[in-house]
């Protein structure tokens, strides 16, 4: 084992787009996909070449329509590629058909380097490296031997202190100052692995968010020489240090002194630990320590396909919202609407274990109160800001004509669900917006239009489930004496339980919708 690169981990907004970049534009093989390790809740794929190598390893967080970054001082800028210098004409040509944004050829450091961006705007550097041999090259019918990535090349880290960073990298990880140039301080790993530090004094401090490089993973031979390296960090005061069992490799965390996350990893026990090699990004992996259902963890995380699979893409709708599709579909759907502090993942497992074979559609609520997302403003916790209501019911009226139409969605086979909150605003539109929502599911609702217009809900299906000792079950009869007073089919069901919701809850709703559409 020689010092190198293991991965390089950074952060992206949209899980399909990157796929279709890093397993189809650019040809690497999906070798795994987890729930995140710090969050359960939080997509983590990993690219490679065919065999999953260290050193090939390129890895991505799901932050499903979250907040960009900003690349700045303290954090890597570029991720490098190593190809044949002679398939540089190859992924011109490739770029170009795929409209793929890209500068270059340009020559650095002696070698023939092409610039693009993916998604996210991250900028992936394709190198020519001279007699370049990796070890297993990912090969498609598009993408040849000759001109598949090869491995790794480096990465680019933007730091105030250069010499600093490069003197750290090279005392504790193994690599050595190879060339300096145009402000870059060229450090070599013994496989051939570069890092550039390059100097970005003045320059504005990175961000965290999507569009980002989280860390850049260096190689140990051995988790002996992982807790080594920590000893002499801790000898040294380099500051905070943390070692995990990844499964898949043991590490440590540290930063730089420029502020840049590294990590060091071994390359054992690798990927193939509990998938054989041919079978390799098939399985969701969820570490033990949640404790939480696979299948739960497996419905909150965003769906994708790989090239060549179909797939059905989210649209641009009024709402950020969630799609999951079932393995075997029945035709119907189920709309989830979250409550106070949830968002359009919350409500997703309840949804999978309701209706197994429905498509799930769950928005997340765009009036920020208190800090969290929610379908309309509250002004006390029993009075609600009345224009914002008929705004946002009048706006996800438009989104589900939108929805409906784009995910080919039947209203009539479609179950909306709504917790508290989310109840509410169910309640709300179908008051606003008759015809919108037929079939219904209201856990802890309550009625919260001061003004209530005359609306015909003739042939609607409504079924409330009230918590007998909920502080705002007492307010759940007035919703349900409006929605009858507009011919609406009522059930409100009393519960032994307050203003959570739980296994009862789900085995109600679950024979509701058996018994209203199937």
């Amino acid at each position: 084992m020689t010092s190198g690169i293991h991965h390089i981990t950074a952060i992206t907004r949209k899980i399909q787009e990157n796929v279709d970049f890093y397993a189809g534009f650019l040809g690497l093989r999906l070798v795994k996909r987890t729930a995140g390790y710090e969050d359960a809740d939080q997509l983590h794929l990993f690219y490679g070449d065919a065999a999953a190598s260290p050193g090939s390893l390129i890895t991505f967080l799901a932050w499903e329509d979250g907040s960009p970054g900003r690349v700045g001082l303290g954090q890597p800028s570029e991720i490098a590629f190593s190809i044949k210098p002679e398939a540089i004409g190859f992924w011109l040509t490739r770029a170009l058909r795929y409209n793929v944004a890209m500068t270059g050829p340009v020559q650095e450091f002696g070698e023939a380097v092409l610039r693009l961006k993916d998604p996210d705007g991250i900028i992936v550097k394709l190198v020519g490296e001279a007699d370049v041999e990796g070890p297993a090259p990912h090969v498609l019918k598009d993408i040849a031997a000759a001109d598949a990535i090869q491995r790794i090349r480096g990465a680019t880290i933007l730091s105030e202190a250069p010499a600093a960073t490069a003197d750290f990298i090279a005392r504790h990880f193994g690599f050595h100052k190879v060339a300096d140039a145009n402000g870059i301080l060229r450090l070599a790993g013994d496989a051939g692995d570069i890092l550039d530090i390059r100097d970005a004094s003045g320059f504005w401090t990175a961000a965290p968010g999507t569009g980002t490089i989280d860390h850049v993973a260096l190689r140990a031979p051995d988790r002996a020489a992982v807790e080594t390296v920590a000893g002499r960090l801790a000898n040294d005061d380099a500051g905070d240090t943390n070692m995990h069992d990844r499964t898949y490799f043991y590490s440590l965390y540290v930063r730089e002194p420029g502020g840049s996350l590294l990590e060091y990893a071994t390359d054992g026990p690798g990927m193939t630990v509990d998938e054989p090699l041919e079978t390799l990004g098939t399985q969701l992996f969820v570490p033990r320590y949640f404790r939480a259902d696979p299948e739960d963890v497996r419905a909150r995380l965003p769906q994708f396909s790989l090239p060549g699979e179909e797939r059905m893409r989210e649209r641009d709708l009024p709402f950020v919202h969630r799609v999951h599709n079932p393995e075997n579909p029945d035709g119907t759907a189920v709309v989830l609407l979250h409550g106070t502090g949830g968002n359009e993942t919350s409500l997703l497992p309840f949804g999978a274990r309701l209706a197994p074979g429905a498509v799930l559609l769950s928005p997340r609520g765009r009036s920020a109160d208190e800090g969290y997302p929610r379908f309309f403003r509250r002004l006390t916790a029993v009075t609600f800001d009345q224009k914002d209501i008929v705004n946002e019911a009048e706006a996800f009226a438009a989104f589900m004509e939108g929805a409906n139409a784009a995910y080919g969605l039947n209203p009539d086979k479609t179950l909306f669900v709504g917790y508290s909150n989310g109840a509410n605003m169910i309640g709300a539109v179908m008051l606003l917006h008759p015809g919108i929502i037929r079939n219904a599911v209201l856990l802890r609702s309550m009625n919260v239009l001061e003004t209530v217009p005359k609306a015909d809900l003739s042939g609607a299906n409504v079924l409330m489930i009230t918590g007998q000792s909920d502080p705002y079950g007492r307010y759940a009869g007035d919703l349900e004496a409006h929605l009858k007073a507009a011919g609406a089919t009522v059930e409100n069901t009393l519960l032994g339980a307050g203003h959570d919701i739980g296994a009862a809850d789900l085995e109600l709703a679950k024979a509701y919708k058996e018994r209203i559409i199937g």
